[in-house]
């Protein structure tokens, strides 16, 4: 149970699912505050100073990635868990290393949010996985790594991996491959 002293900011570009997880975790009684851009998401931040956030990793005009310090310049001790339908090592890797307390994969629910935000270290006896990814799996991941190398550019990101931009956009709209 949260104590009253526990501020929410949920930071995602998808209405529909912040309305859903704002009305979960409200009912579960934190006091909770909605973004739906990097903009919003600074104002509310500097106002309301939150304890926790969830901060999408892919909103609409710019990078949860990006956005993650400037949250926590705002306000130090907020522990922030990224969500994304957009998984890769590399970003999970760097949301960890800018600050985040967590790195979770949608579909999430609330339960799924609150254990992110409770759990303090890593799980040395966390299952691996049987077989290697595919190579679908790793192309995929190689593709959001040099795509973070460049800042999200995707004309600087297709001359690196020499392909043609459009084939690159495509690439990005799928979703990603199963391991």
């Amino acid at each position: 149970m949260p104590t009253q002293e526990q501020r929410l900011l949920i930071i995602d570009d998808d209405e529909m699912f912040c309305h859903v997880l704002n009305r979960a975790l409200t009912r579960r009684g934190y006091s909770v505050t909605v973004a739906h851009d990097a903009e919003q998401a600074i104002t509310m931040a500097a106002q309301h100073l939150p304890t926790m956030a969830t901060l999408d990793l892919k909103l609409e005009n710019s990078s949860g990635l990006k956005l993650l310090p400037e949250l926590l310049a705002i306000s130090p001790h907020c522990r922030i868990v990224v969500l994304t339908g957009y998984s890769s090592i590399a970003t999970a890797v760097e949301a960890i290393k800018l600050g985040a307390a967590n790195y979770l994969c949608k579909p999430v629910d609330a339960d799924d949010v609150l254990i992110a935000f409770e759990r303090q270290s890593g799980d040395p006896d966390i299952e691996l996985a049987d077989n290697p990814p595919s190579i679908n799996r790793i192309t995929w991941e190689h593709i959001q790594k040099v795509l973070q190398e460049h800042d999200g550019n995707i004309s600087a990101t297709a001359r690196a991996l020499g392909m043609h931009r459009r084939t690159l956009q495509r690439k990005l709209q799928k979703r990603p491959v199963r391991r």
